[in-house]
Protein backbone atom coordinates (compact mmCIF):
# COMPACT_ATOMS: atom_id res chain seq x y z
CA UNK A 1 0.00 0.00 0.00
CA UNK A 2 1.46 3.23 -1.06
CA UNK A 3 1.54 6.67 1.36
CA UNK A 4 -1.10 8.14 -1.25
CA UNK A 5 -3.42 5.12 -0.68
CA UNK A 6 -3.38 4.85 2.39
CA UNK A 7 -4.21 8.64 3.34
CA UNK A 8 -7.34 8.36 0.84
CA UNK A 9 -8.23 5.26 2.84
CA UNK A 10 -7.39 6.71 5.95
CA UNK A 11 -9.85 9.98 5.35
CA UNK A 12 -12.53 7.54 3.73
CA UNK A 13 -12.80 4.98 6.34
CA UNK A 14 -12.93 8.21 9.43
CA UNK A 15 -15.53 9.38 7.04
CA UNK A 16 -17.59 6.20 6.66
CA UNK A 17 -17.39 5.68 10.67
CA UNK A 18 -18.09 9.73 11.83
CA UNK A 19 -21.07 9.97 9.62
CA UNK A 20 -22.77 7.78 11.65
CA UNK A 21 -21.86 8.60 14.71
CA UNK A 22 -22.59 12.33 13.17
CA UNK A 23 -26.53 11.67 11.97
CA UNK A 24 -27.60 9.62 15.39
CA UNK A 25 -25.98 12.53 17.21
CA UNK A 26 -28.18 14.73 15.03
CA UNK A 27 -31.37 13.33 15.29
CA UNK A 28 -31.90 11.40 18.24
CA UNK A 29 -32.43 14.35 20.53
CA UNK A 30 -35.19 15.66 18.29
CA UNK A 31 -36.61 12.08 19.09
CA UNK A 32 -35.82 12.43 23.08
CA UNK A 33 -37.41 16.33 23.01
CA UNK A 34 -40.53 14.80 21.70
CA UNK A 35 -40.78 12.11 23.72
CA UNK A 36 -40.82 14.23 26.73
CA UNK A 37 -43.03 16.83 24.92
CA UNK A 38 -45.79 13.94 25.49
CA UNK A 39 -44.84 13.14 29.10
CA UNK A 40 -44.94 16.62 29.87
CA UNK A 41 -48.49 17.18 28.27
CA UNK A 42 -49.79 13.64 29.25
CA UNK A 43 -47.64 12.84 32.26
CA UNK A 44 -47.87 9.67 31.42
CA UNK A 45 -44.41 8.05 32.86
CA UNK A 46 -43.37 5.90 29.78
CA UNK A 47 -42.84 8.68 28.02
CA UNK A 48 -40.65 10.18 30.87
CA UNK A 49 -38.91 6.45 30.62
CA UNK A 50 -38.51 6.62 27.14
CA UNK A 51 -36.79 10.28 27.35
CA UNK A 52 -34.35 9.35 29.95
CA UNK A 53 -33.76 6.19 28.34
CA UNK A 54 -33.09 8.75 24.85
CA UNK A 55 -30.84 10.59 26.34
CA UNK A 56 -28.29 8.10 27.92
CA UNK A 57 -27.99 7.18 24.18
CA UNK A 58 -27.82 10.92 23.05
CA UNK A 59 -24.95 11.38 25.51
CA UNK A 60 -23.23 8.16 24.39
CA UNK A 61 -23.00 9.46 20.40
CA UNK A 62 -22.59 12.65 21.38
CA UNK A 63 -18.88 11.82 22.79
CA UNK A 64 -18.32 9.53 20.00
CA UNK A 65 -18.93 12.10 17.67
CA UNK A 66 -16.76 14.41 19.12
CA UNK A 67 -13.97 11.39 18.81
CA UNK A 68 -14.41 10.95 15.72
CA UNK A 69 -14.36 14.19 14.31
CA UNK A 70 -11.83 15.69 16.47
CA UNK A 71 -9.79 12.59 14.65
CA UNK A 72 -10.45 14.11 11.33
CA UNK A 73 -9.80 17.52 11.89
CA UNK A 74 -6.37 16.22 13.11
CA UNK A 75 -6.53 14.34 9.71
CA UNK A 76 -7.06 17.13 7.70
CA UNK A 77 -3.93 19.27 8.62
CA UNK A 78 -1.70 15.80 8.32
CA UNK A 79 -2.58 14.08 5.53
CA UNK A 80 -4.13 17.34 3.33
CA UNK A 81 -1.92 20.04 4.00
CA UNK A 82 -1.94 21.00 0.71
CA UNK A 83 -5.54 21.45 0.45
CA UNK A 84 -5.73 23.04 3.26
CA UNK A 85 -3.18 25.98 2.90
CA UNK A 86 -5.21 26.83 0.21
CA UNK A 87 -9.00 25.90 1.00
CA UNK A 88 -8.78 27.02 5.00
CA UNK A 89 -9.31 30.52 4.28
CA UNK A 90 -12.13 30.08 1.64
CA UNK A 91 -14.26 27.27 3.50
CA UNK A 92 -13.14 27.84 7.11
CA UNK A 93 -15.78 30.02 8.00
CA UNK A 94 -18.48 27.06 7.99
CA UNK A 95 -15.56 24.91 10.40
CA UNK A 96 -15.44 28.06 12.84
CA UNK A 97 -19.31 28.26 12.99
CA UNK A 98 -19.72 24.34 13.45
CA UNK A 99 -17.11 25.00 16.66
CA UNK A 100 -19.69 27.15 18.09
CA UNK A 101 -22.47 25.25 17.38
CA UNK A 102 -21.00 22.29 18.95
CA UNK A 103 -20.18 24.00 22.14
CA UNK A 104 -23.83 25.17 22.53
CA UNK A 105 -24.56 22.18 22.02
CA UNK A 106 -22.55 20.67 24.87
CA UNK A 107 -23.23 23.43 26.89
CA UNK A 108 -27.01 22.18 26.56
CA UNK A 109 -26.49 18.53 26.98
CA UNK A 110 -25.14 19.49 30.44
CA UNK A 111 -28.06 20.99 31.66
CA UNK A 112 -30.53 18.65 29.76
CA UNK A 113 -28.77 15.55 31.51
CA UNK A 114 -28.22 17.17 34.89
CA UNK A 115 -31.07 19.57 34.99
CA UNK A 116 -34.03 16.70 36.07
CA UNK A 117 -36.23 17.69 38.67
CA UNK A 118 -34.02 21.18 39.37
CA UNK A 119 -34.94 23.48 37.08
CA UNK A 120 -38.33 24.38 35.58
CA UNK A 121 -39.65 22.07 33.57
CA UNK A 122 -40.11 23.46 30.36
CA UNK A 123 -36.76 25.04 30.41
CA UNK A 124 -35.67 21.75 31.19
CA UNK A 125 -36.92 20.36 27.64
CA UNK A 126 -35.87 23.83 25.88
CA UNK A 127 -32.65 22.66 26.46
CA UNK A 128 -33.13 19.55 24.98
CA UNK A 129 -34.69 21.49 21.82
CA UNK A 130 -30.98 23.41 21.69
CA UNK A 131 -29.39 20.47 21.68
CA UNK A 132 -31.08 18.70 18.54
CA UNK A 133 -31.09 21.79 16.66
CA UNK A 134 -27.71 23.02 17.33
CA UNK A 135 -26.62 19.44 16.09
CA UNK A 136 -28.18 20.04 13.31
CA UNK A 137 -26.78 23.49 12.52
CA UNK A 138 -23.36 21.69 13.33
CA UNK A 139 -24.24 19.05 10.37
CA UNK A 140 -25.65 21.69 8.12
CA UNK A 141 -22.41 23.76 8.58
CA UNK A 142 -20.11 20.97 7.59
CA UNK A 143 -22.04 19.82 4.33
CA UNK A 144 -21.77 23.55 3.25
CA UNK A 145 -17.58 23.01 3.39
CA UNK A 146 -18.19 19.55 1.66
CA UNK A 147 -20.86 21.27 -1.00
CA UNK A 148 -18.24 24.15 -1.67
CA UNK A 149 -15.76 21.32 -3.19
CA UNK A 150 -18.56 19.87 -5.45
CA UNK A 151 -19.40 23.99 -5.99
CA UNK A 152 -16.05 25.73 -5.35
CA UNK A 153 -17.26 29.78 -5.06
CA UNK A 154 -15.90 33.06 -3.30
CA UNK A 155 -12.88 33.30 -4.72
CA UNK A 156 -10.46 33.69 -7.73
CA UNK A 157 -8.29 31.30 -9.37
CA UNK A 158 -5.38 33.58 -10.93
CA UNK A 159 -2.15 31.93 -12.03
CA UNK A 160 -2.44 29.21 -9.31
CA UNK A 161 -3.45 31.78 -6.78
CA UNK A 162 -6.63 31.84 -4.64
CA UNK A 163 -7.65 36.04 -4.75
CA UNK A 164 -10.56 38.39 -4.04
CA UNK A 165 -11.90 35.63 -1.11
CA UNK A 166 -14.97 35.92 -0.12
CA UNK A 167 -15.50 33.30 2.91
CA UNK A 168 -19.80 33.88 2.59
CA UNK A 169 -20.21 33.43 -0.47
CA UNK A 170 -17.84 30.24 -0.32
CA UNK A 171 -20.18 28.87 2.41
CA UNK A 172 -23.48 29.63 0.72
CA UNK A 173 -22.21 28.19 -2.42
CA UNK A 174 -24.31 26.82 -5.39
CA UNK A 175 -24.71 23.10 -3.60
CA UNK A 176 -24.52 24.03 -0.23
CA UNK A 177 -29.01 23.83 0.10
CA UNK A 178 -29.30 20.99 -2.21
CA UNK A 179 -26.52 18.67 -0.26
CA UNK A 180 -27.56 20.09 3.13
CA UNK A 181 -31.52 19.15 2.12
CA UNK A 182 -30.23 15.61 1.17
CA UNK A 183 -28.10 15.05 3.90
CA UNK A 184 -30.34 15.95 6.89
CA UNK A 185 -33.34 14.37 5.62
CA UNK A 186 -31.42 11.09 5.02
CA UNK A 187 -30.06 11.66 8.48
CA UNK A 188 -33.78 11.51 9.67
CA UNK A 189 -34.48 8.29 7.73
CA UNK A 190 -31.05 6.37 8.51
CA UNK A 191 -31.47 7.07 12.38
CA UNK A 192 -34.96 6.43 12.47
CA UNK A 193 -35.62 3.17 11.07
CA UNK A 194 -32.29 1.88 13.12
CA UNK A 195 -34.04 3.04 16.27
CA UNK A 196 -37.62 1.80 15.05
CA UNK A 197 -35.81 -1.37 14.11
CA UNK A 198 -33.97 -2.06 17.18
CA UNK A 199 -38.11 -1.19 19.50
CA UNK A 200 -39.88 -3.50 17.08
CA UNK A 201 -36.92 -6.00 17.70
CA UNK A 202 -37.69 -5.77 21.41
CA UNK A 203 -41.46 -5.70 20.55
CA UNK A 204 -41.70 -9.05 19.10
CA UNK A 205 -39.47 -10.63 21.95
CA UNK A 206 -42.38 -9.40 24.10
CA UNK A 207 -40.02 -7.33 26.24
CA UNK A 208 -41.16 -4.69 27.96
CA UNK A 209 -43.74 -3.88 24.93
CA UNK A 210 -45.51 -0.81 26.51
CA UNK A 211 -42.38 0.85 26.43
CA UNK A 212 -41.06 -0.47 23.42
CA UNK A 213 -44.40 0.16 21.41
CA UNK A 214 -44.54 4.01 22.22
CA UNK A 215 -40.56 4.76 21.50
CA UNK A 216 -41.08 2.43 18.07
CA UNK A 217 -43.77 5.06 17.37
CA UNK A 218 -42.20 8.05 17.82
CA UNK A 219 -39.38 6.64 15.59
CA UNK A 220 -41.56 4.81 13.21
CA UNK A 221 -43.40 8.49 12.23
CA UNK A 222 -40.12 10.44 11.91
CA UNK A 223 -38.42 7.57 9.34
CA UNK A 224 -41.37 7.30 7.69
CA UNK A 225 -42.31 11.10 6.83
CA UNK A 226 -38.73 11.85 6.15
CA UNK A 227 -38.31 8.89 3.43
CA UNK A 228 -41.47 10.12 1.82
CA UNK A 229 -39.40 13.49 1.62
CA UNK A 230 -36.37 12.24 0.29
CA UNK A 231 -36.87 11.43 -3.15
CA UNK A 232 -38.21 15.13 -3.31
CA UNK A 233 -34.40 16.13 -2.33
CA UNK A 234 -33.17 13.45 -4.53
CA UNK A 235 -34.46 15.10 -7.12
CA UNK A 236 -33.45 18.76 -6.34
CA UNK A 237 -29.52 17.18 -5.61
CA UNK A 238 -29.98 15.00 -9.44
CA UNK A 239 -31.03 18.58 -11.31
CA UNK A 240 -28.27 20.40 -9.40
CA UNK A 241 -25.78 17.60 -9.97
CA UNK A 242 -26.72 17.38 -13.65
CA UNK A 243 -26.01 21.58 -13.85
CA UNK A 244 -22.65 21.63 -12.14
CA UNK A 245 -21.22 18.28 -12.67
CA UNK A 246 -22.11 16.61 -15.62
CA UNK A 247 -19.42 14.59 -15.23
CA UNK A 248 -20.83 12.99 -11.67
CA UNK A 249 -24.67 12.53 -13.12
CA UNK A 250 -22.78 10.44 -16.22
CA UNK A 251 -20.62 8.05 -13.93
CA UNK A 252 -23.80 7.98 -11.63
CA UNK A 253 -25.80 6.43 -14.44
CA UNK A 254 -23.12 5.00 -16.15
CA UNK A 255 -24.04 7.31 -19.12
CA UNK A 256 -21.66 6.82 -21.56
CA UNK A 257 -22.67 8.55 -24.49
CA UNK A 258 -24.31 12.09 -25.65
CA UNK A 259 -28.11 11.68 -26.03
CA UNK A 260 -31.52 13.47 -26.03
CA UNK A 261 -34.06 11.98 -24.71
CA UNK A 262 -31.54 9.75 -22.57
CA UNK A 263 -32.45 6.85 -20.79
CA UNK A 264 -32.59 6.09 -17.02
CA UNK A 265 -30.82 3.52 -16.49
CA UNK A 266 -32.28 0.86 -13.40
CA UNK A 267 -29.04 -1.72 -12.45
CA UNK A 268 -26.81 -2.88 -14.69
CA UNK A 269 -23.30 -3.90 -14.65
CA UNK A 270 -20.91 -1.02 -16.47
CA UNK A 271 -18.40 -2.05 -19.22
CA UNK A 272 -16.39 0.59 -19.30
CA UNK A 273 -13.79 -0.98 -22.61
CA UNK A 274 -17.54 -1.75 -24.39
CA UNK A 275 -19.07 2.00 -23.05
CA UNK A 276 -22.17 0.06 -22.55
CA UNK A 277 -24.37 -0.49 -19.55
CA UNK A 278 -25.22 -4.84 -19.16
CA UNK A 279 -28.25 -6.18 -18.12
CA UNK A 280 -29.95 -2.75 -17.33
CA UNK A 281 -33.57 -1.96 -17.39
CA UNK A 282 -34.06 1.15 -19.27
CA UNK A 283 -36.67 3.80 -18.95
CA UNK A 284 -36.62 6.23 -22.32
CA UNK A 285 -36.18 9.88 -21.64
CA UNK A 286 -36.68 10.06 -17.89
CA UNK A 287 -32.82 10.95 -17.31
CA UNK A 288 -33.38 14.03 -19.08
CA UNK A 289 -36.83 14.64 -17.34
CA UNK A 290 -35.27 14.23 -14.18
CA UNK A 291 -31.59 16.09 -15.13
CA UNK A 292 -33.60 19.11 -16.98
CA UNK A 293 -37.59 18.71 -16.50
CA UNK A 294 -37.72 17.51 -20.37
CA UNK A 295 -38.10 14.66 -21.78
CA UNK A 296 -36.36 15.47 -24.44
CA UNK A 297 -33.21 17.48 -23.36
CA UNK A 298 -29.97 16.65 -24.10
CA UNK A 299 -27.69 14.38 -21.25
CA UNK A 300 -23.99 15.14 -21.25
CA UNK A 301 -22.50 11.46 -21.70
CA UNK A 302 -18.98 10.34 -20.42
CA UNK A 303 -17.66 10.85 -24.23
CA UNK A 304 -17.48 15.09 -23.66
CA UNK A 305 -15.11 14.25 -20.89
CA UNK A 306 -11.94 14.41 -21.06
CA UNK A 307 -10.77 10.61 -19.81
CA UNK A 308 -8.11 12.35 -17.36
CA UNK A 309 -11.28 14.03 -15.73
CA UNK A 310 -13.85 10.97 -15.51
CA UNK A 311 -14.57 9.57 -12.36
CA UNK A 312 -14.62 5.68 -11.26
CA UNK A 313 -17.78 4.81 -13.21
CA UNK A 314 -17.89 1.45 -11.54
CA UNK A 315 -17.37 2.30 -8.02
CA UNK A 316 -20.28 5.59 -8.29
CA UNK A 317 -22.94 3.84 -10.44
CA UNK A 318 -23.24 0.52 -8.08
CA UNK A 319 -22.92 3.02 -5.35
CA UNK A 320 -26.00 5.38 -6.85
CA UNK A 321 -27.69 2.46 -7.39
CA UNK A 322 -27.62 0.80 -3.99
CA UNK A 323 -28.56 4.31 -2.31
CA UNK A 324 -31.49 4.40 -5.04
CA UNK A 325 -32.73 1.31 -4.33
CA UNK A 326 -32.74 1.03 -0.49
CA UNK A 327 -34.24 4.39 -0.39
CA UNK A 328 -37.26 3.25 -2.22
CA UNK A 329 -37.31 0.23 0.06
CA UNK A 330 -37.83 2.34 2.49
CA UNK A 331 -40.74 4.39 0.79
CA UNK A 332 -42.51 1.29 0.58
CA UNK A 333 -42.21 0.66 4.20
CA UNK A 334 -43.27 3.86 4.58
CA UNK A 335 -46.38 4.04 2.52
CA UNK A 336 -47.18 0.70 4.02
CA UNK A 337 -46.93 2.04 7.86
CA UNK A 338 -49.00 5.46 6.37
CA UNK A 339 -51.83 2.85 5.53
CA UNK A 340 -52.13 0.73 8.45
CA UNK A 341 -51.75 3.77 10.57
CA UNK A 342 -55.10 5.73 8.55
CA UNK A 343 -56.76 2.86 6.87
CA UNK A 344 -55.49 -1.10 8.30
CA UNK A 345 -54.84 -0.48 11.65
CA UNK A 346 -55.33 -4.00 12.22
CA UNK A 347 -52.07 -4.00 10.37
CA UNK A 348 -50.55 -2.34 13.37
CA UNK A 349 -50.26 -5.44 15.31
CA UNK A 350 -49.16 -8.20 12.74
CA UNK A 351 -45.64 -9.02 13.35
CA UNK A 352 -44.95 -8.87 9.76
CA UNK A 353 -45.03 -5.43 9.90
CA UNK A 354 -42.54 -5.31 12.68
CA UNK A 355 -40.84 -7.83 11.32
CA UNK A 356 -40.09 -5.41 8.30
CA UNK A 357 -38.75 -2.60 10.12
CA UNK A 358 -36.32 -4.99 12.06
CA UNK A 359 -34.98 -6.07 8.38
CA UNK A 360 -35.35 -2.18 7.87
CA UNK A 361 -32.87 -1.23 10.56
CA UNK A 362 -29.56 -1.07 9.12
CA UNK A 363 -30.52 -0.05 5.19
CA UNK A 364 -30.67 3.56 6.37
CA UNK A 365 -27.04 3.54 7.28
CA UNK A 366 -26.50 1.35 4.05
CA UNK A 367 -27.73 3.98 1.93
CA UNK A 368 -26.49 7.01 3.78
CA UNK A 369 -22.51 5.16 3.17
CA UNK A 370 -23.62 4.71 -0.42
CA UNK A 371 -24.86 8.45 -1.00
CA UNK A 372 -21.31 9.78 0.69
CA UNK A 373 -19.48 7.51 -1.95
CA UNK A 374 -21.59 8.87 -4.55
CA UNK A 375 -20.68 12.18 -3.55
CA UNK A 376 -16.65 11.78 -2.71
CA UNK A 377 -16.35 8.92 -5.65
CA UNK A 378 -18.05 11.10 -8.08
CA UNK A 379 -16.08 14.30 -7.25
CA UNK A 380 -12.46 12.33 -8.48
CA UNK A 381 -10.26 12.86 -9.83
CA UNK A 382 -10.48 16.32 -8.31
CA UNK A 383 -10.61 17.61 -4.19
CA UNK A 384 -11.84 21.03 -5.18
CA UNK A 385 -14.04 20.91 -8.48
CA UNK A 386 -12.25 21.72 -11.40
CA UNK A 387 -9.51 23.19 -9.42
CA UNK A 388 -7.28 21.11 -7.58
CA UNK A 389 -6.79 17.35 -7.99
CA UNK A 390 -6.89 15.11 -5.19
CA UNK A 391 -3.41 13.88 -6.17
CA UNK A 392 -2.40 17.03 -5.75
CA UNK A 393 -4.19 17.73 -2.58
CA UNK A 394 -2.15 15.35 -0.32
CA UNK A 395 1.33 15.37 1.21
CA UNK A 396 1.01 11.94 3.28
CA UNK A 397 3.38 12.10 6.45
CA UNK A 398 6.19 9.35 6.75
CA UNK A 399 4.49 5.61 7.87
CA UNK A 400 0.94 6.57 6.99
CA UNK A 401 0.02 3.18 6.32
CA UNK A 402 0.82 2.56 10.02
CA UNK A 403 -1.60 5.51 10.81
CA UNK A 404 -4.31 4.21 9.15
CA UNK A 405 -4.56 0.72 10.82
CA UNK A 406 -3.80 2.58 14.02
CA UNK A 407 -7.02 4.81 12.98
CA UNK A 408 -9.16 1.60 11.63
CA UNK A 409 -8.54 -0.48 14.92
CA UNK A 410 -9.76 3.29 17.00
CA UNK A 411 -12.66 3.39 15.14
CA UNK A 412 -13.14 -0.55 15.25
CA UNK A 413 -12.99 -0.11 18.74
CA UNK A 414 -15.57 3.13 19.19
CA UNK A 415 -17.80 0.99 17.38
CA UNK A 416 -17.19 -2.06 19.83
CA UNK A 417 -17.76 0.14 22.56
CA UNK A 418 -21.09 2.00 21.64
CA UNK A 419 -22.98 -1.07 20.17
CA UNK A 420 -21.71 -2.39 24.26
CA UNK A 421 -22.80 0.83 25.98
CA UNK A 422 -26.25 0.68 24.39
CA UNK A 423 -26.92 -3.40 24.59
CA UNK A 424 -26.69 -2.65 28.46
CA UNK A 425 -28.91 0.56 28.01
CA UNK A 426 -31.59 -2.12 26.47
CA UNK A 427 -30.89 -4.35 28.85
CA UNK A 428 -30.85 -2.14 31.96
CA UNK A 429 -34.34 -1.06 30.26
CA UNK A 430 -35.46 -4.74 30.42
CA UNK A 431 -34.52 -5.02 33.98
CA UNK A 432 -36.36 -2.20 35.17
CA UNK A 433 -39.81 -3.34 33.99
CA UNK A 434 -39.29 -6.95 34.71
CA UNK A 435 -38.86 -6.06 38.58
CA UNK A 436 -41.68 -4.53 39.09
CA UNK A 437 -41.03 -0.74 38.59
CA UNK A 438 -42.83 0.66 35.26
CA UNK A 439 -45.15 3.36 36.21
CA UNK A 440 -48.95 3.06 35.88
CA UNK A 441 -50.10 4.40 33.12
CA UNK A 442 -53.60 5.22 31.68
Amino acid sequence: MDDFLAARLQMAFSLGFHIVFACIGMVMPFFMTVAHFIWLKTKKAVYRDVTQAWSKGVAIFFATGAVSGTVLSFELGLLWPKFMEHAGPIFGMPFSLEGTAFFIEAIALGFYLYGWNKVNRWFHWATGVVVGVSGLVSGILVVAANSWMNSPSGFDYINGEYLNIDPIKAMFNEAWFSQSLHMCIAAFVSTGFAVAGVHALMILRGSNVLFHSKAFKIAAVFATVAACLQPISGDISAKDVAGRQPAKLAAMEAHFHTEKAAPLIIGGIPDTAAKEVKYAIKIPGLLSFMAHGDFNAEVTGLDKIPPQDQPPVAVTHYAFQIMVGLGMAMLGLAILYFIALWKKKQWLDQKWLLKLFVVATPLGFLALEAGWTVTEVGRQPWIINGVMRTADAVTPMPGIRYSFYLFTAVYISLSVIVTFLLYRQIRMVGKLYDSGAQHQND
